[in-house]
């Protein structure tokens, strides 16, 4: 069925298309959610204050952006859109010097990485960690940081995502993607650790490519995630 599932399949047919008989298929019909067409959760909760809004990243309803970087660990590129009709993705944007919200924006992925391990889903993830501090972060400091907080490998659903410049990594992480972060000199930081300010953001986006949840201000919490991303693929 090339890039669309089956779920997309019956939407753009229509109402219709739920009543036909289809040997070898169940007579279930698919989850309709609330929300705007290649959904499947329903709208969070500020949705109708921000829908109208221009906001540099994007939100609920939109379209994954399309980004292609190096992913160092599997030696090769990889596209944000290229497992649209295979898998839901869900990403962040990392500087592995960070104390403060990158672990916890890492961790909210690792714990969704662990549930899909646990329910027997993780060929319906993919998990894709952008950093935009290439630098600093060489492939093996981010395999360290990988290790550190118990990611996965054997799951094969873990993509750390590696600009191989600067100027790369600002188009991407900023330019693609909407997030912010500036360089913070060292005699204005408040400990060496934090060489960049920038705002925080998960994407979840599900296996058609439209975002089912973006997570902004305060990283949220990963049970939350968690939950949502399970409710996504039981919706599915």
């Amino acid at each position: 069925m090339g890039n669309h599932s089956r779920r997309s399949m019956l939407k753009r047919t229509g109402a219709a298309a739920i009543g036909l008989s289809i040997a070898g298929c169940t007579d279930a019909v698919p989850f309709i959610s609330s929300g705007p067409d290649g959904v499947v959760l329903d709208p969070p909760e500020n949705y109708d204050q921000i829908k109208d809004v221009e906001l540099p990243y994007p939100i609920y309803g939109d379209e994954l952006p399309e980004g292609t970087v190096q992913a160092p660990h599997a030696d090769r590129t990889v596209t944000t859109t290229e497992f649209v009709g295979e898998r839901h993705v869900m990403l962040t944007f990392i500087f592995t010097r960070c104390s403060m919200a990158c672990p916890v924006l890492t961790a909210n992925l690792r714990q969704v990485q662990a549930m899909t391990i646990e329910e027997d889903a993780a060929d319906e993830f993919a998990f894709m960690p952008i950093t935009f501090d290439p630098e600093y972060d060489t492939p093996e400091r981010l395999r360290e940081y990988g290790d550190d907080r118990g990611v996965n490998w054997e799951a094969d659903n873990w993509w750390f995502l590696r600009p191989e410049t600067e100027a790369r990594a600002a188009v991407v992480v900023d330019e693609t993607f909407g997030v912010f972060y500036e360089y913070v000199p060292e005699d204005e930081r408040e400990n060496d650790n934090m060489a960049w300010d920038h705002s925080n953001l998960i994407v979840l986006a599900n296996a058609d490519g439209y975002v089912e949840r973006a997570y902004t201000g305060e990283p949220p919490n990963p049970a939350d995630v968690v939950e949502d991303a399970r409710t996504l693929r039981d919706r599915w």
